[in-house]
């Protein structure tokens, strides 16, 4: 099923059964001198950090019109600290410990959102490498020539270096906070991401995106990398399934149903010997067993 004809089901749907498509993050409306305000949420692997963050201090986009939120879970650490303080005098860094609901990704990103300044809000991973030195300038370019766009994907590509194999499979157009930009007002508007997601919490705002008949422009001008598709157990994608599980009492039940389906739908690829069709199928057993067990209360499911 296309992304246009899917888009329109899930309208049609939510306009015989309306319901509230805010979020829950309380997003003021910015000020001052900020354009884009990049948010990257970690725990450890700085390794990986520290490479996005060369990515940023090399721009030549005015750093004084663009800031670095760093936010990382588990009430941080003295190793994240030192990181942001080693950027300080190359970027507007500001360091977020998380306070609470640790593992949440929803809140996480909510944390950071709440605390951003900037008119354009640029989700990135830890683990995303940017090689272009303009990528802000042409992202700010893109955004002011087109005022009626309310996001903007730019065009991932693999980095396959840690990847045994070289497996290399990535849409190449996916709307993720692996690199994703927003204005402002959109995700003030929707209240931004559920606090309750563990993960895959981008993928439930773009369907609250699509339901509000959001504009969203691919820009191929922008160009990432970003590890490929790995799920290497179950046990994430059953903590996700059952994150997407607690929509029942959000969404109508026509609209939930159709999620869950769409999710789920590449588990049978597992049975296929070919490592794309693997991962996918992986990933959707594991949202399944994750839904159903959250379903009929079973526990065991939870991933940290």
């Amino acid at each position: 099923m296309g992304i246009d004809l899917r888009a329109s089901i899930l309208r049609g749907i939510y306009r015989l059964f309306p319901f509230d498509l805010r979020g829950d993050c309380i997003l003021p409306a910015s000020g001052g001198d900020i354009r884009v305000s990049c948010v990257i949420n970690f725990y450890g692997r700085l390794d990986l950090l520290s490479g996005i963050l060369h990515s940023l201090a090399v721009q030549t986009f005015p750093r004084e019109a663009f800031e670095v939120l760093l936010v990382e879970d588990r009430g941080g650490t003295e190793a994240g600290r030192a990181m942001a303080d080693e950027f300080a005098d190359r970027l507007q860094v500001r360091y977020l410990p998380l306070d609470a609901n640790f593992g949440k990704m929803g809140y996480s990103r909510n944390f950071g959102l709440a605390r951003t300044r900037g008119d354009i809000v640029l989700f990135l991973d830890d683990d995303t490498v940017i090689l272009q030195q303009d990528f802000l300038q042409k992202l700010v370019t893109r955004v002011d020539a087109n005022p009626d766009v309310d996001a903007f994907v730019p065009r991932g590509f693999a980095s396959f270096g840690l990847v045994q194999g070289r497996y290399a499979y990535h849409d190449e157009y996916f709307m993720t906070s692996r690199c994703m930009a927003y204005r402002r007002e959109v995700l003030r508007q929707l209240g931004g991401f559920i606090s309750d997601f563990v993960g895959q919490e981008d993928v439930e705002f773009v369907i609250r995106f699509t339901l509000a008949g959001r504009k969203v422009l691919r820009a191929p001008e922008l160009a990432y990398y970003h590890p490929p598709l790995l799920v290497p157990n179950f046990r994430k994608p059953q903590a996700v399934g059952a994150s997407f599980c607690g929509l029942r009492y959000r969404y109508s039940t026509l609209l939930w149903l159709m999620v869950i389906f769409n999710c789920a739908r590449h588990a049978p690829l597992y049975l296929l010997p070919v490592r794309r069709c693997r991962e996918m199928g992986r990933f959707g057993i594991g949202f399944l067993v994750g839904v159903l067990a959250s379903l009929f209360n079973k526990k065991g499911f939870q991933y940290s």
